[in-house]
């Protein structure tokens, strides 16, 4: 099964290094690797360049931020799997894809999805905050769950037949989108109890206040234009999970 990872990047100099790495240490042998710069003024792109030939396809120009440019990544990708590693994440170990197949070729699902952890910017080592979701039922997303979207792997077949992000969004569009596949479209999954990706620590939508009240308004409008309802208190546990997440152990 060929596996697409879709990496966008815009000014990532200091860490799009350690990303590259971590897909191309990858032991699953049909990975098709796909970089979208929104043209970047920094080194990033001399940097990506270092690794050029084992880069599928490398494209860089202005773009109308990261969902366009996930987008784009999508339409490109080949794959039977499409998957997506931001310019901040690594893989937690070169075996993570290798196991993603096989559970989709093992429990024959449309997507997949895992734990992650939240890393120092400087110290990949040093975890700071643990997501670490369960088994999917359905009406959980009424619960304010949600997997984390660097570890949700899903079929091309579900972009194609469901649609890509929505770009509406400036921030909950991953939300949005997973709410549309899991929830809305009821497709198939299954849950891998290991921790697949690190992220360095300090996210678009939880950067400040404002910004998260921003998101919890964009998380109230995904189930909107899905033509849902979401229960009374499903967008205030939505938040309120996050902060348990800096005192789970494991």
């Amino acid at each position: 099964m060929k596996i697409s990872v879709i990496t966008a990047c815009f000014n990532n100099e200091a860490t799009i290094a350690d990303t590259v790495r971590s897909v191309l240490e990858q032991d699953h042998d049909d990975v098709e690797y796909i970089i979208v710069d929104g043209a970047s003024t920094d080194g990033t792109m001399k940097v990506i360049d270092e690794f050029h030939s084992r880069i599928t396809k490398i494209i860089s120009e202005k773009d109308n931020g990261i969902y366009f440019a996930l987008n784009k990544g999508i339409k490109l990708a080949s794959g039977d799997v499409i998957a997506f590693l931001h310019a901040d994440d690594v893989y937690a170990n070169a075996h993570i894809l290798s196991r993603v197949n096989r559970i989709f070729s093992e429990k024959k699902v449309s997507s997949v999805y895992g734990d992650l952890v939240y890393v120092e910017r400087n110290d990949l080592q040093k975890t700071i905050r643990r997501w670490i979701s369960c088994e999917y039922y359905d009406g959980i997303f009424r619960k304010g769950w949600m997997p984390p979207h660097p570890s949700f792997f899903l079929t091309k077949k579900c972009y194609d037949e469901f649609g890509m992000f929505n770009t509406e969004f400036r921030t909950a569009a991953d939300y949005e989108l997973m709410l549309r596949m899991l929830h809305r479209n009821k497709i198939s999954t299954a849950y891998i109890h290991e921790v697949l990706v690190k992220m360095r620590a300090g996210g678009m939508s939880n950067k400040t206040v404002k910004n998260r009240i921003r998101a919890n308004r964009e998380d109230r409008r995904a189930w909107k234009v899905n033509g849902l309802n979401p229960g009374f208190f499903t967008l205030t546990r939505k938040p309120l999970s996050k902060i348990l997440q800096f005192f789970r152990k494991g």
